[in-house]
């Protein structure tokens, strides 16, 4: 559920939205790099790796949820119009879950991963070992602009690593909330967090981290691609795209449009897996028109201007972007526009055609677009067609369907009769594929994406005669008996039977001496 600015390309890069002096721009590269430096000796102190530590730092960070509710509330209430029931159930419950997740599980995670051993590697410890990378940016986004923050970085502390924490500058509310009070509960050097727009992004890029996690669109993720490149950094890049909605004529249309309206129009729109536009049979487009004006009434009353419940767009900029997209559309209902407050009512169009604007990018906001497709192939074709979305949603009561979609279609994540909620699910990675990002998070995912799992692999000094087949001179009888140590391979669940190994081993080290004694 990340922000994104759609069409723009410059955000990082362009001079054209930078502000202040020469001296100015000189005293942010300075700050900027302090805040990585102090970072770095931070981590080499090691202070970040005992698992104790990174439990504490955990407790703190949820422990700032809950103290400061209502600072938070009110700050995503300037900036989105959330009001404190919205921001609880979006922001902060999946967050409680996710560090009680990582609390529960931390030990587990960050021990030792036993691997499979061939017959060679019989008597050697062979396992993976979790470590943290070092030094993480964390850049955030703004529509949900404390969760995308604090997800990532319950995953960078979990894994041991130091993060360098950079709002989005515009959901200006929370970022300088979040500057204020997340350094009063987690260590101040290891987690820093660094205010500003523009100049401040782009000097923080031109440091070196060991990984950095950017939530946006495709454009800008190009851009921190471009600037990860130089130092070599992995990336992980939760970015946006027009994620589809195919409704089969076999459907209970009811439920799926109060599911839709739902995932559609939280936030204003403003949810990057929310169903950017529905696919559908022509026949059940006014249908679905009336279904979707019925739940949009329940939820929101006869007025949404007028419900506590109903967002804001983010600013002006937004509004003036998604207003042009109605221009000379075919509105179903909706399309009231108040620019001095930022409001756009839920607002849905039909007949609408893939060559129009609005197909032309990701919607990211209160407005759905309904297509026409004649079957579930149509359907299919149009997404493949297309960039890789970051959610795809097919609702029927046809199982069969249902697979076929899943299985002839390519999206970061899939949702069937429902929209979003797959994004809730820990155990499920999240993240994108193609245009909509790379790697994944969430759960154990996060600390293993933020983690180098590391071969290792501890011998014995003795039973040197295994390893006479390694040895030259080489021979067709040394090569044969490779083939057998090296293809066969052991099932940890052997590893119970340790008398029998034993036994097997020392059989082995004889035959081989014997062996090559007479080769």
């Amino acid at each position: 559920m990340r922000g994104a600015w759609p069409g723009r390309t410059d955000l990082l890069l362009e001079c054209e939205e930078k502000s202040g002096t020469e001296g100015e721009e000189s005293s942010f590269a300075t700050m900027e790099k302090q805040a990585v430096e102090k970072a770095r000796v931070a981590f080499r102190s090691g202070r970040s790796r005992p698992l104790e530590f990174r439990a504490n730092q955990l407790k703190e960070l949820k422990r700032f949820l809950n103290e400061k509710e209502q600072e938070i509330a009110a700050a995503l209430k300037k900036d989105l119009n959330k009001n404190q029931y919205d921001t609880t159930l979006y922001e902060l419950l999946g967050l409680e879950g996710e560090i009680q997740l990582a609390l529960e599980n931390l030990e587990q995670w960050a021990a030792p991963r036993p691997a499979e051993k061939t017959l060679l590697t019989i008597s050697d410890e062979v396992y993976i070992q979790p470590e943290p990378l070092g030094v993480i940016l964390i850049i955030g986004a703004w529509n949900y602009p404390v969760a995308l923050v604090v997800q990532p970085l319950i995953g960078a502390i979990a894994s041991g690593n130091a993060a360098v924490i950079k709002p989005s500058e515009v959901s200006v509310h929370t970022a300088k909330l979040l500057e204020e009070f997340l350094t009063q509960y987690l260590d101040k050097d290891l987690y820093p967090v660094v205010n500003g727009g523009v100049p401040e992004t782009q000097e923080l890029l031109k440091q070196r981290f060991d990984h950095i996690f950017y939530t946006g669109n495709c454009a800008v993720g190009k851009l921190v691609m471009e600037a990860a490149s130089h130092n070599l950094t992995p990336v992980t890049l939760e970015l946006g795209g027009k994620s589809p909605c195919y409704i089969d004529k076999d459907c209970d249309l009811r439920i799926a449009c109060r599911r839709i309206a739902w995932g559609k129009f939280i936030n204003c729109g403003q949810t990057c897996i929310a169903p950017d536009y529905i696919l559908c049979d022509q026949s059940l487009q006014g249908q679905i028109v009336e279904e979707l004006k019925m739940a949009l009434k329940e939820f929101y009353g006869e007025d949404p201007k007028k419900s506590i419940d109903y967002g804001r767009i983010i600013n002006q900029k937004h509004f003036k972007r998604l207003s042009s997209l109605l221009e000379g559309a075919k509105l179903a209902f909706g399309g009231e526009c108040d620019e001095a407050l930022c409001y756009i009512a839920p607002t849905v169009l039909t007949n609408v055609s893939p060559q129009d604007k609005l197909m032309q990018e990701e919607i990211f906001g209160p407005i759905l677009p309904m297509l026409s497709v004649g079957s579930v192939d149509e359907a299919i074709q149009f997404i493949n067609q297309r960039e890789k979305p970051l959610a795809l949603y097919v609702f029927s009561h046809n199982k069969k369907l249902i697979k076929r979609v899943i299985a002839e279609t390519s999206s970061g994540g899939v949702t069937a009769n429902d929209v979003l909620v797959h994004f809730s699910v820990n155990a499920l990675p999240f993240g994108g594929v193609g245009n909509s990002g790379m790697g994944s998070y969430h759960g154990k995912h996060s600390f293993d994406r933020l983690s180098h799992l590391r071969a290792c692999l501890v011998k014995s000094l003795s039973m040197e005669s295994m390893n006479a087949v390694r040895y030259p001179p080489y021979s067709q009888k040394k090569l044969n008996w490779a083939r057998f140590f090296i293809l066969k391979r052991v099932r940890m669940g052997w590893l119970s039977k340790l008398f029998v190994l034993a036994i097997m081993t020392a059989l082995a080290a004889v035959v081989l001496q014997l062996y090559f004694k007479r080769d």
